[in-house]
């Protein structure tokens, strides 16, 4: 088992960094401030990029949000949400080449959001049915307890995480995947056979 589940590991941070390379070379520069975040899993890839920011008076008023006065988180979520949707229309075409010509390569699907006044905005997101449906960072968190051999199987470590529920959850997990890189980074330092 640890023999498979370090290979199937392995493979799985490189087919990761290829789809991150992938991703990072296809996107057109300046949609974003700086590289966006890729996250990858078995099923989705998520790209999240930052947008730049507000310039003053150059955002479009739309309804009663953002006045001059500004009304605090709520004119920051509502410019966040009108920055969100058109980036989303003004991109939809080259986002749906870019998407399918990902999806016919890597075979997972392509979501995508972006953060916009320091407020993340998902506008296309998968649902993937496990026991129950579940977004990529809640599939992430079986798939690390799974790789980490702590569960058998994506049903045993939900069981598990519902347990533990509210207990060390962000922590922990991502001190587990630093181990798990560490190994890794371990295992291709190592000899050869």
């Amino acid at each position: 088992m640890s023999t498979q589940g370090s290979t199937q590991g392995s493979a799985g941070a490189d087919a990761a960094a290829e789809i991150r390379g992938w991703c990072l070379g296809r996107l057109p520069d300046g949609w974003f401030t700086g590289p966006p975040e890729v996250i990858v899993d078995r099923e989705e890839i998520t790209v999240i990029g930052e947008l730049p920011a507000a310039r003053e008076g150059k955002e479009p008023a739309e309804g009663a949000a953002g006045d001059a006065e500004g009304e605090g988180e709520a004119g920051a979520d509502a410019l966040a949400v009108r920055r969100s949707r058109r980036f989303r229309e003004e991109t939809r075409e080259e986002r749906i080449g870019i998407a399918r010509e990902a999806e016919r390569r890597f075979g997972r699907k392509v979501s995508w959001g972006v953060v916009s006044e320091g407020r993340k905005v998902m506008f296309t997101t998968l649902s993937v049915p496990v026991m129950t449906r579940l977004r990529q960072p809640e599939r992430r968190v079986l798939d690390t307890l799974v790789d980490a051999g702590v569960a058998r199987s994506r049903s045993d470590a939900l069981a598990w995480c519902v347990r533990l529920v509210g207990e060390h959850e962000d922590s922990w997990l991502c001190a587990l995947r630093d181990a798990l890189r560490q190994v890794e980074q371990v295992r291709a330092e190592g000899p050869r056979s």
